[in-house]
């Protein structure tokens, strides 16, 4: 069952950032480990490259470079913010929550901090949750405005010689500010859904508490993140467009007047192949997936802040953006530009 919300408040997105780290991976690098070649990655996937975290970098770092850059983009201060929300299913620890090394890494000490898991689709249930947040927060004597990032260092847990991961992975991080906008503009709803009965799809079963690190799952390589690809693939074919038909009727928008869709990164010709069956005629597909490949949370807002620097949305245009990953979970989000 799809819960939809609708937005509350005049909220909307502010600025975005992103960041990718300085290391280029190309598909002759990754196909090498893989047993597969250059072409065949390229072929089935759409991607050319993506970006690997050097040694000393970890998620919150990446989160860093990216949240400076999105609250500059906005005009707003560290001080500034009620809200820090990071979604990773990467965190630099088990715990603490990445969110708070965020937050002292920005100075934004009077910002309440937390992180949200639920992989790929993440950033959707973040941007979710800080709208609600921040809708509840009313005025917050002058602090309403909310930070989201996505960040993501797969390289850490892909195994290099998987071909149905490594080609895909890649790091990096987006992020975007949440706050009050003009009327009319801004969020219009959300729409999430999780199936449960799917959670083998994808995972990473060693770590956790169920299997606490020993040799023996190391040795099992069950620290790896693995996924059935082809039962993924299935889902997303299956399920996006009932998810995004069902989030435009929630809020009384045709399919034909969306301007801009952002989707996850996942594979950038299962995107294509999928968009058929959207009915999204109209819209602009933001794919950027062939220069960093899938970076998990952080797919969406990179894509959306690679939009931006070639000049798109524009005020009052539609756009609408759609996570999917490991749980597995479906996310919508609707709004229309403007600040």
């Amino acid at each position: 069952m799809t819960v939809y919300a609708p937005a509350l408040g005049g909220l909307g997105i502010l600025g975005t950032g992103s960041h990718l780290p300085e290391r280029v991976v190309d598909n002759d690098t990754v196909g090498a480990s893989a047993g597969v070649s250059a072409e065949w990655i390229e072929r089935r996937t759409g991607i050319v490259e993506r970006r690997y975290a050097a040694d000393h970098e970890a998620a919150s770092d990446l989160a860093a470079e990216a949240a400076v850059r999105a609250l500059a983009d906005a005009g707003a201060r560290p001080e500034d913010l009620a809200w820090i929300i990071v979604a990773t299913s990467t965190p630099d620890h088990p715990q603490p929550a990445t969110a708070a090394l965020l937050q002292h890494r920005l100075g934004a000490h009077r910002a309440a901090a937390f992180d949200v898991n639920s992989v790929c689709a993440g950033f959707v249930a973040a941007l979710h949750t800080a709208s609600r947040l921040l809708a509840a927060d009313g005025d917050a004597g002058g602090r309403r405005l909310a930070l989201v990032v996505g960040t993501e260092v797969y390289s850490r847990i892909i195994d290099p010689a998987d071909r149905r991961t490594a080609p895909l992975f890649g790091d990096g991080a987006g992020a975007v500010v949440i706050g009050p906008v003009r009327e009319g503009r801004g969020f219009l709803g959300t729409g999430m859904r999780t199936d449960g009965r799917l959670h083998e799809l994808i995972g990473v079963h060693a770590g956790g508490s169920r299997q606490p690190a020993s040799e023996k799952t190391v040795a099992r390589g069950d620290h790896y993140f693995r996924m059935r690809g082809r039962d993924v693939r299935e889902f997303v074919e299956r399920e996006l467009p009932g998810a995004v038909a069902g989030t435009l009727a929630e809020f009384g928008v045709a399919a034909a007047d969306v301007d801009h869709f952002v989707p996850h990164q996942a594979n950038g010709e299962m995107v294509r192949g999928v968009m058929g069956s959207l009915g999204l005629t109209a819209a602009r597909v933001h794919l950027p997936v062939d220069r960093h490949g899938n970076t998990g949370a952080a797919s969406i807002p990179l894509a959306l802040d690679h939009a931006r620097r070639t000049g798109v949305p524009r005020d009052d245009e539609l756009v609408l953006l759609a996570g999917f990953g490991g749980g597995m979970t479906l996310g919508t989000v609707l709004l229309r530009w403007g600040r």
